[in-house]
């Protein structure tokens, strides 16, 4: 049995359901998949200051799930906030949605376009796709301005479909990837329209951490991903010693 615990770094239960939901749709019988939302934290993550308080929430659950065992853990926001500080507190290996996405997308076509939520988290997107190596794969970065609680109204799923099926056009891409946790079951009906894969990080990424445990390969601990050093915190952080 492998434990997968897929965190939702925002505090939007009904979109942790649904994040939920979908990595359980595509994970293997024998695994269980542990959704949820940190206990602090922003409603939704929209802006580099929702990141960065969304990180002690997301490291939170890590260090709970490494008290019970979990196997592996899979970050579902598309920002991938705290990735780097989960891989050195977590046992086994950490996935962030976007990473996975990208490195889904590059295995099914040769370009990729990310349709995300609004315009000021074009250039994290950006910057995401240059960090993990996947800039030159990535044809366009595209926003359909709809905030990321708004995305349980009918009418989201319509715009963020036109907006694909846009993209794939206007970028000549081979696939599109879905630039929000919040956009996770969306997959199936934007591909019937648009013709091409539609990728989904949360079950790319929860089956990426299937195989990984799979095949006993853990984030390795020399270097940077080394635990971190024993100190004090003090403050609102003062729970955060190590």
């Amino acid at each position: 049995m492998t434990h997968i615990k897929v965190i939702n770094p925002n505090t939007a239960l009904a979109m942790t359901a649904s994040i939920g939901r979908c990595a359980r749709a595509v994970a293997s019988p024998s695994t269980t998949v542990t959704a949820v939302s940190p206990a602090m934290g922003p409603a939704s993550i929209e802006s580099h200051y929702d990141e960065a308080l969304a990180v002690p929430g997301v490291l939170t659950e890590v260090a709970a799930g490494e008290r019970e065992g979990v196997d592996a853990y899979v970050i579902a926001c598309f920002g991938d906030p705290g990735l780097d500080a989960a891989r050195e507190l977590a046992t086994g290996p950490v996935l962030g949605v976007a990473e996975a996405a990208m490195h889904a997308a590059t295995l099914v076509g040769r370009g990729f376009s990310v349709v995300t939520t609004l315009s000021r988290t074009i250039g994290r997107a950006w910057d995401l796709a240059h960090r993990y190596g996947f800039a030159a794969a990535c044809r366009g970065v595209h926003a359909c301005d709809i905030p990321v609680l708004d995305l349980e109204d009918p009418s989201a799923r319509e715009a963020v479909t036109a907006l694909c099926a846009e993209a794939v056009e206007r970028d000549g891409s081979d696939s599109i990837v879905l630039g929000c946790a919040g956009m996770a079951d969306f997959c199936a009906g934007i591909s019937r329209v648009t013709g091409v894969p539609v990728i989904d990080g949360v079950g790319a990424a929860t089956r990426f951490a299937e195989s990984l445990v799979a095949l006993g390969l853990r984030t390795s601990t020399r270097g940077e991903y080394a635990a971190p050093p024993r100190k004090q915190y003090s403050g609102l952080l003062r729970d955060f010693t190590i």
